[in-house]
């Protein structure tokens, strides 16, 4: 939810945001991340091996994982937090790289271009065969590269 986090802060305080890479970040949920997000199961009903692999990155125990599966099958029903308009998005000042996969289950590589519109100083970068988080992984170096020269450029 980082790029989220920084579309809102740089909507609400364009002033404070002088340049960001936002990846995998979305106007709005769209119905096809409510419907994965309504097949989340309930902390109860995860998988041991679902268990383990949370444990091993979310060090503030159970109950920060049980949260986080929780918040996740919430935001099905959430149309406030995201809900960012074309003119809500053009107030952002900062030089902005949008990053999505080309593959992103949740949301369509159409919002990142919708995005790129919106906002006035942006560049998008589609990641081939990119998912939901495009970046991590064997893009991990490239992004890096890809984020750095961007950012250089953007000071």
């Amino acid at each position: 939810m980082g790029g989220n986090i920084l579309l809102h802060m740089a909507t609400l305080e364009p002033e404070r945001v002088g340049a960001m890479v936002a990846v995998s970040a979305t106007m709005y949920f769209p119905e096809q991340a409510r419907t994965i997000m309504r097949q989340i199961p309930a902390a109860g009903e995860q998988t041991p091996e679902a268990w383990e692999i949370m444990r091993k990155s979310h060090k503030l125990g159970d109950e920060q994982i049980t949260a986080l599966w929780d918040w996740t099958r919430e935001m099905k029903d959430s149309y406030e937090d995201m809900n960012f308009t074309s003119p809500s998005l053009s107030r952002i000042k900062a030089s902005t790289l949008i990053v999505y996969g080309d593959r992103d289950p949740l949301y369509p590589v159409e919002m990142g271009v919708e995005m790129y519109r919106a906002i006035p100083r942006s560049a998008l970068w589609v990641v081939p065969n990119g998912g939901h988080g495009p970046v991590f992984f064997d893009a991990a170096v490239q992004f890096a590269q890809v984020a750095l020269a961007f950012l250089r450029t953007s000071a």
